[in-house]
């Protein structure tokens, strides 16, 4: 059954981006930043919708009220591109932007397009030092404008569940230039399922869920003892 759902599942899902693609340049041009905002939720909402279609179940864990009046670091493991509409959704008063690899930038209808125009960052990883750079810059419009940065530390997915050492370098450039944040470590677990098989097909009747931990102050810690403590919350409370 994965193999025609899947079918159907990707029909509705790049439609979805299609769709969404010209929607996102008219409201990005024509009625400025925050209807752009506001299309880009609605897309990721549909995106969810989608995921509905691979019979996947999402709960998003967040006991904590988070004060939109300051930047937030959102850092998660990293388990398949599923675990992005639901971050974006569920954290969406935060207009949570994302470090991304430099190669998502051209291509992809809406996604390319929002990346690009839309407050996030675009890194190439072959190039440190730029990326380092580039991540400095992005921590100031985040600074400035109360945003949400999101990093995926471990760099790649992991493709079993399995979490990865933390590459630190672009976390800790983010701590140390957004001194006002609030840290919000995030556990994702059962989405690597959904490629159990690959690209193709899609795996069915996943139970993905995001865990949100105690939020930290990055002024209360020190950086290096922070990273620790968020990668050991976040590792800790994945399920194997």
């Amino acid at each position: 059954m994965a193999y025609p759902i899947s079918v159907i599942y990707f029909f509705f899902f790049g439609l979805t981006l299609l769709v969404f693609h010209p929607i996102q340049w008219i409201c990005l041009n024509v009625f400025g930043y925050n209807t752009h905002k506001k299309s880009v939720s609605l897309m990721n909402f549909f995106l969810l919708r989608c995921s509905n279609i691979l019979r996947t179940r999402l709960t998003f864990n967040n006991p904590y009220n988070i004060s939109t009046n300051q930047p937030l670091i959102v850092v998660s493991n990293h388990q398949s591109l599923l675990d992005i509409p639901p971050i974006f959704w569920y954290m969406r008063k935060h207009h949570p932007k994302f470090i991304s690899k430099i190669e998502l930038g051209k291509g992809i209808p809406s996604v390319s397009y929002n990346l690009k125009h839309g407050g996030s960052v675009l890194i190439d990883r072959k190039k440190p030092m730029a990326s380092v750079t580039a991540i400095k810059k992005f921590a100031d419009y985040i600074e400035k404008n109360n945003r949400a940065a999101v990093i995926f530390p471990e760099g790649t997915r992991s493709r079993n569940g399995k979490p990865k050492k933390f590459q630190t370098k672009g976390l800790l450039t983010l701590i140390e230039h957004i001194p006002s944040a609030i840290v919000v470590p995030i556990t994702i677990n059962n989405s690597w399922k959904t490629l159990r098989y690959g690209k193709f097909p899609m795996g069915l009747g996943a139970h993905i869920t995001f865990t949100v931990h105690q939020p930290l102050k990055v002024n209360e810690h020190d950086a290096n003892a922070l990273i620790k403590t968020i990668e050991t919350q976040i590792t800790q409370a994945i399920i194997l």
